[in-house]
């Protein structure tokens, strides 16, 4: 039997609203233990066996996910493996570049990664320090992995709201990645130059001189992106702007959530 907020409360815990668990109140503490995973050993006033029955009944729902708090990027990581999961990691080379190197005892994935090297097993992705990637990056590069793409850039670029299945999406990149990116560097372009430049951004300005500033980056061998920049003109009343620009080939190598995700990140890199 699975065992409710109120279940806890009523039937197991002591109600007396201690905090000697850490929590202002009884109601508090079941709830975090319900959704949250907290150890209801936690509760320093439950007999052993008490415990050991709570505990069993909680794995149980726990494994079923029954009442727990959704992470929805812990979520969309997990789908992201699965759909990788059938890849030939020693295929991933001729398709989406990188090479196959043996780390820790184990064959991985090094894969270009902006201006450093990760490296990419089925289980993680770690950097060259070891560490792993957050869940988001995990997220696209995993599903880049399953997108089963191969095709090389074509240097034909395409604004976001050009791609099928945008519409819902198009509001939020405006938003949420390229005004904010446009409003941290607006009267600063030479600071938007050395920012991108630490993350391996090449400057295009003379290449495409309908921007005050245009930046090249390669997050992924096969996924460029293209940053463009106009400045606040005071004069004129224009506030400063950032459009971000995609090869035409994107969505053969990314969905679009993941074209989001990626979006993100540079948006994180650069501003933060």
């Amino acid at each position: 039997m699975a065992l409710s907020v109120i279940d806890l409360y009523r039937d197991v815990l002591p109600k007396t609203n201690c905090g000697d668990c850490g929590f202002k109140t009884c109601m508090a503490f079941a709830g975090m233990v319900v959704s949250e995973r907290l150890p209801i050993r936690n509760c320093p006033h439950l007999d052993a066996d008490v415990v050991a029955s709570c505990e069993k009944k909680l794995q149980e729902q726990y494994d079923s996910g029954k009442w727990l708090k959704k992470n929805p990027a812990k979520d969309a990581l997990l789908w992201a493996k699965k759909r990788s999961a059938s890849m030939v990691l020693e295929d991933l080379p001729k398709r989406i570049g990188g090479r196959i190197v043996t780390r820790n005892g184990t064959k991985v994935s090094a894969l270009p990664y902006f201006n450093k090297t990760i490296f990419v097993s089925f289980d993680t992705i770690v950097d060259e320090d070891g560490l792993e990637l957050n869940m988001w990056e995990q997220v696209f590069i995993y599903n880049h992995i399953a997108q089963n793409g191969s095709a090389e850039p074509s240097n034909d670029w395409k604004g976001f709201s050009e791609f099928p299945n945008t519409v819902s999406k198009i509001k939020s990149m405006e938003a949420h990645i390229e005004k904010p990116i446009a409003d941290f560097f607006s009267g600063s372009p030479d600071r938007l130059l050395l920012a991108a430049k630490r993350i391996g951004g090449v400057d295009k300005t003379k290449e495409m001189d309908s921007a005050d500033v245009a930046i090249l980056f390669s997050p992924l061998p096969k996924v460029p992106v293209m940053l463009l920049f106009w400045d606040v003109d005071q004069k004129d009343g224009f506030e400063a702007q950032v459009k971000l620009l995609f090869d035409a080939t994107v969505t053969q190598h990314l969905d679009i959530e993941s074209i989001m995700f990626l979006s993100e990140r540079i948006y994180q890199l650069l501003c933060r």
